[in-house]
């Protein structure tokens, strides 16, 4: 009998939770809400999340404020985010790092899958295979034949040790098959110089870094690292196209709420993301920002998430990268 009023109890307070529930979204959002970016102010994450908070809180007519914590490679920010309440009034913009740092950091602070609710990906970072003109390379099968006759023969660039360029050259070397030497710099400007100086063979970077040397005819595009070619560049063959199939290493940002917060808060605002990356002045901004807009359900962001973790963990651990 105890059993059965306890059972009881708990079946007539489900209706006034989900009534509390479907309240706090009908009402939603009553205050500011804020957008964690966690890198200091004036980068890429940060510009981004003000794009994107202006926009959404025109719609929803409520302000969303950038909030800066850097640290820790984005932990500081993101274990922030989820000890936060979830009520959609805390919110962060991340990038692809949230993917590869439990590879990098056994005991984070929080877990990657089970503390986050996806609201959607916003946008994409094209990154290029790029090489120095007098490279003896053109395209992805000379890259692969290359190395295939004389392994570790061909340098590669990036900004340092665990950057996305770096985990982009160590997946292509596994799924080709092949062994090439990365070369880490302390930041993409000295990465980008000696690839133009021909201090190195090639370079895997941020499309926005190496694409005004591209057009000076100082770099050369191999490929790209994305599933699809890109409009700015759409002669330049992605990697899977052009001989490693299912190759893929975008680097992504994404919005995040912390578990638990109503499924109808999450749905308006990825309704609102949607309606965002839309506008002709959003893809305008983010375009001089180097990256282009690619919308996502929630559901569909978080089935990538989970897709990349296992994914970047495999690469990371077989190749023994440290990040710096």
């Amino acid at each position: 009998m105890k059993f059965v009023r306890v059972l009881s109890l708990s079946l007539l307070a489900l209706p006034a939770l989900l009534v509390t529930g479907a309240a706090l979204a009908q009402a939603y959002p009553t205050k500011p809400i804020r957008i964690i970016s966690p890198y200091p102010p004036g980068g890429g994450n940060d510009t981004l999340g003000r794009i994107f908070g202006d926009k959404m809180g025109e719609a929803l007519g409520q302000r969303f404020i950038v909030e800066n914590k850097p640290g820790a490679n984005t932990i500081v920010g993101t274990e922030y985010l989820a000890k936060s309440a979830p009520d959609g009034y805390t919110l962060i913009l991340l990038p692809s790092a949230f993917v590869t740092n439990p590879a990098f950091y056994p005991k984070l602070p929080y877990d990657t899958v089970a503390d986050f609710a996806p609201v959607g990906l916003v946008a994409m970072s094209p990154q290029m295979m790029v090489a120095y003109p007098g490279t003896p390379v053109s395209t992805v099968k000379d890259v692969i034949a290359l190395l295939k006759a004389k392994p570790g023969s061909l340098t590669y660039s990036s900004s340092g040790n665990g950057s996305p360029g770096h985990l982009a050259g160590i997946l292509f070397s596994m799924m080709a098959g092949v062994e090439w030497t990365h070369v880490g710099y302390k930041g993409t400007a000295p990465a980008v110089a000696d690839a133009v100086a021909g201090h190195v063979s090639m370079m895997m970077s941020a499309m926005i870094a190496v694409l005004p040397q591209v057009k000076a005819g100082k770099l050369k595009v191999i490929a790209v690292t994305t599933t699809r070619r890109l409009p700015v560049m759409p002669d330049a063959p992605t990697i899977t196209e052009a001989g490693v199939p299912g190759y893929e290493a975008g680097f992504w940002y994404g919005m995040l709420a912390p578990a638990h917060t109503p499924d109808a808060i999450i749905k308006q605002l990825n309704t609102q993301l949607d309606v965002a990356l839309r506008q002709p002045d959003v893809i305008e901004k983010l375009a001089s920002q180097g990256v282009e807009p690619y919308y996502s359900t929630p559901q569909a962001f978080a089935a990538r998430i989970k897709e990349e973790i296992p994914k970047w963990m495999k690469v990371i651990s077989a190749s023994g990268v440290k990040i710096e």
